[in-house]
């Protein structure tokens, strides 16, 4: 399988969204409803709003698995105002928004070359620091990822809801 990274755009959305949905059907298909819930994200406004927003203040990159959309994430300059509570960084940043990946790619990957690219990317503008933050509940599986991806966890956070966060960093 052969995977390439492009730049995104309005026109992406659509797709941007169904793999959003492949995430949350593949979630709730585990059992694994606290992350997203159980209804598809291409739904909600809100989050509609979310995946437009973030690629307006900053660049969407997708990895395409032998020309197929595979995976999508969104990189700006920090992070979203959900998380306003936290001290900022104190340099620099970019910041990680939306990754997600359609499920059928799954184990291939994609995600990881969007995790990579996003760190080239990064290092290229001069600025050292990426971060991201995820679901930390359940089994911490995505954490786990993340951190097999070169990221470290730095605060922990907890949404008004109960939903469990964690921040992690890399230096690049």
């Amino acid at each position: 399988m052969r995977i390439t990274i492009r730049e995104g755009g309005p026109d992406d959305i659509p797709a941007i969204l169904a793999m959003l949905d492949s995430s949350v059907a593949w979630l709730v298909g585990e059992g694994r409803t606290e992350q997203w819930g159980t209804a598809p994200l291409s739904e909600n406004r809100k989050t509609v709003e979310s995946v437009a927003r973030y690629m307006d203040e900053g660049v969407t990159y997708l990895a395409e698995a032998d020309g197929v959309p595979a995976a999508t994430l969104t990189v700006t300059g920090a992070p979203g105002a959900y998380l306003s509570h936290l001290p900022p960084p104190g340099e620099p940043e970019r910041y990680i928004h939306w990754l997600a990946s359609d499920r059928r790619f799954k184990g291939n990957g994609v995600g990881s070359a969007l995790l990579a690219h996003a760190a080239e990317e990064t290092g290229r503008a001069g600025i050292s620091l990426l971060r991201v933050d995820c679901y930390a509940g359940a089994d911490g599986k995505l954490v786990r990822y993340y951190e097999g991806n070169g990221f470290t966890r730095t605060e922990a956070y907890t949404l008004a809801n109960g939903w469990r966060g964690q921040v992690l960093a890399r230096r690049v």
